[in-house]
């Protein structure tokens, strides 16, 4: 059952995503949601760092090197 047709404004993905969300009831429902779509986002990184690393664009020292990064926003003194 479809709920949402023709919303404004909104992409195909969010459209399937609104229908779903409409027959959730209780908060295990709701937490089990957010946990698969959790472990979906979980599995995209997870694939997309592995092609990095096999392409080379990221080893060891790569890894060595963000353990000694800063990349804070540098904020100037509000005095």
């Amino acid at each position: 059952m479809e709920v949402i047709s023709k919303p404004n404004n909104f992409t195909p993905a969010q459209i399937e995503v609104l229908n779903a969300v409409a027959h959730l009831r209780t908060e295990e429902e709701i937490r089990g949601l957010k946990q698969a779509i959790s472990n979906y986002f979980f599995d995209l990184v997870d694939k997309e760092m592995d092609k990095l690393w096999e392409s080379g664009a990221w080893n060891e020292q790569t890894l060595e090197n963000l353990k000694h990064a800063h990349y804070r926003t540098p904020y100037k003194s509000q005095q």
